[in-house]
């Protein structure tokens, strides 16, 4: 079985003809992905412990905590308040968490019939929203009560959308067809 590693190196070989590459390094690549939660003001500590240690878990390293830009009256927020937390995946635990997500994690979300073709944007970066945190084998307990949603941000060096897509679908990316 090919793995998506040798996927993204064999990139060239497979877009060299579509996108008249003449030089390997032309080729698209994931630079990074961005796994982010944003949790809002969490008054039960517990629980923002549990989002912090549940994403440390699929993700492979600890989470970085976001906090507010600006104050806001209206939710009672506070500037410098931590509403979210954030990953930054590279090198080997990026090829590792895109294995899992594209081979695990994304055929056991419910009805689920591939990836919206408007999450790639022009820059030729994807971003796909998780509703259930369950869905990664790390996380797959059953007595768990809070169940917390997730956005994933695959980054790659694609220079536009239509050559985003081909790469993206030539690395396994479930995709939907063009409508």
């Amino acid at each position: 079985m090919e793995t998506t590693l040798t996927k993204i190196k064999s990139g060239f070989d497979a877009l060299k003809g579509t996108f008249g590459y003449k030089n390997v390094m032309q080729a698209p690549k994931v630079e990074k992905i961005v796994v982010s939660i944003g949790t809002g003001r969490v008054e039960d500590k517990q629980k923002e412990a549990l989002i912090r240690d549940r994403l440390a878990l699929i993700t492979g390293q600890k989470p970085a905590p976001r906090a507010a830009k600006q104050s806001i009256a209206s939710f009672k927020l506070r500037e410098g308040e931590i509403i979210g937390y954030q990953v930054t995946i590279r090198g080997a635990r990026r090829q590792h968490f895109l294995d899992k997500l594209i081979n695990i994690a994304l055929p056991q979300t419910r009805d689920f019939r591939g990836l919206k073709l408007t999450a790639i944007d022009e820059m030729g970066n994807i971003t796909i929203g998780i509703k259930e945190h369950t869905i990664f084998p790390e996380c797959s307990d059953e007595d768990i009560k809070d169940v917390f949603s997730l956005a994933v941000t695959i980054v790659t060096t694609a220079k536009t959308k239509p050559e985003a897509e081909a790469f993206l679908r030539h690395i396994g990316l479930p995709l939907k067809k063009a409508e």
